[in-house]
């Protein structure tokens, strides 16, 4: 299952803003630069560590998966059995990607290279990213129980980043073309034979996040429009089609269970961002609201779904600070997190990043820092912006 959520999305964001801007004159990318003038400022604010937690709706216990040495750690990743994936800092300061045992007990160290696992499947492959011995990033798969990192390669460029598995071991994410272009990808079973799934427009970008078993794959592509919209394809990655947005310009999926129900978040007629989920097969985006009010916090996003369609996210509360929520069945009722569980003293559960089909959520828990989400929220305005400027014949960006 997919996993977000702000730590993910500023660093999924800001990894995707350096690729698509990389050896280019920006001039369509208008999103990703309006989130760089958001994000540069916000990923480097928190005043406390970042620990993750396995979170068992059922016992209402919370579990901290621990570190690898380090300070922080961060969970993207849950299967059925709960293992947990994601990135821990070393006692060097380093962030290694990592796997644990059930229950999320027991973290192991997947390689001697930075990098962050973004998902696990049934029997423990993990897919995610690493730096190579030349120093670029690359996606990489795992045998069973995380033994045995494979490099996946690229598209033709020189990078490539994997967002998640299913459970014949596709891998699914992003990487850059011949042309120095980045797409979305997906491979055979076990990680093999890469292959591109294209855009919606011509020379444009496009981001896999998720992958089901029937290999139906989720993300984001650039339109004709230089607008990006969150997208949906058939069985095996084929054939890509636009999910639209809940009224406003843009949107991104970013998880999709066995049914097809897809969640992620989009831009509202209001201007807001909502968390969204659809029917089967993507089928009728509907919003999922926020628990955060208005007054300039009106804002979720939801980066997770079981088979049951229980989606997980955040949502900004009033005042700036970030809570996670979990829904029931089918995305009803939304939840705050920190309210159906034992939380220790001082702890709050800022995102949910993944669910599972036995009701164990990953999420990441810090201190509140409601400047970072200011200064996200501003970022997000500043896209509106530079797009009506766009839409008025105005030019945001040197054509290069």
């Amino acid at each position: 299952m997919a996993a977000w959520q702000p730590h993910l999305l500023l660093r999924k964001l800001k990894r995707f803003i350096m690729k698509i801007t990389r050896g280019f004159k920006v001039r369509g990318f208008i999103l990703a630069a309006a989130f760089s003038a958001g994000l540069g400022f916000a990923t480097g604010v928190s005043a406390q560590a970042t620990h993750s937690y396995l979170v068992d709706l059922n016992s209402k216990t919370v579990t901290d998966i621990g570190t690898l040495g380090g300070n922080d750690t961060s969970a993207y990743g849950i299967n059925d059995a709960g293992q947990v994936v994601g990135d821990s800092a070393t006692s060097g300061g380093v962030n290694h990607a990592f796997i644990t045992g059930a229950d999320g007990i027991g973290m192991r160290d997947l390689g001697t290279l930075g990098g962050t696992a973004t998902g696990i499947n049934v029997t423990g492959q993990v897919a995610g990213w690493s730096d190579t011995s030349e120093g670029v990033n690359h996606a990489f798969i795992t045998g069973p129980d995380g033994m045995g990192m494979k490099d996946l390669g690229t598209l033709g460029g020189t990078y490539s980043s994997a967002s998640d598995i299913n459970d014949a071991g596709q891998v699914v994410g992003d990487s850059v073309t011949v042309g120095d272009t980045p797409h979305a990808f997906i491979t055979g079973p076990d990680g093999m034979g890469m292959r591109d799934l294209g855009t919606f427009g011509d020379d444009k970008n496009s981001s896999a996040s998720d992958i089901n078993n029937a290999g139906q794959v989720v993300g984001l592509s650039y339109t004709d429009g230089n607008t990006p919209h969150a997208f949906i394809t058939g069985p095996d990655g084929m054939d890509m089609r636009d999910l639209g947005t809940l009224g406003g310009d843009y949107s991104w999926a970013y998880g999709i269970n066995d049914a097809g129900q897809v969640v992620g978040w989009s831009y509202t007629a209001g201007g807001a961002i909502h968390a969204f989920i659809t029917g089967p097969n993507g089928i009728g985006m509907r919003d999922l609201g926020t628990l955060g009010g208005t007054d300039g916090f009106d804002f979720s996003r939801a980066s997770g779904i079981n088979d049951a369609g229980q989606v997980v996210g955040d949502f900004v509360m009033v005042g700036g600070s970030t809570h996670a929520f979990v829904t029931g069945l089918d995305g009803a009722g939304m939840m705050d997190l920190n309210s159906l569980v034992d939380l220790p003293d001082g702890l709050v559960l800022e995102q949910a990043t993944g669910i599972n089909n036995s009701g164990q959520v990953v999420a990441i828990g810090t201190i509140p820092e409601p400047e970072i989400y200011v200064l996200l929220l501003s970022g997000l305005a500043l896209v509106g912006f530079i797009a009506r400027r766009k839409k008025m014949g105005g030019e945001a960006f040197s054509p290069g």
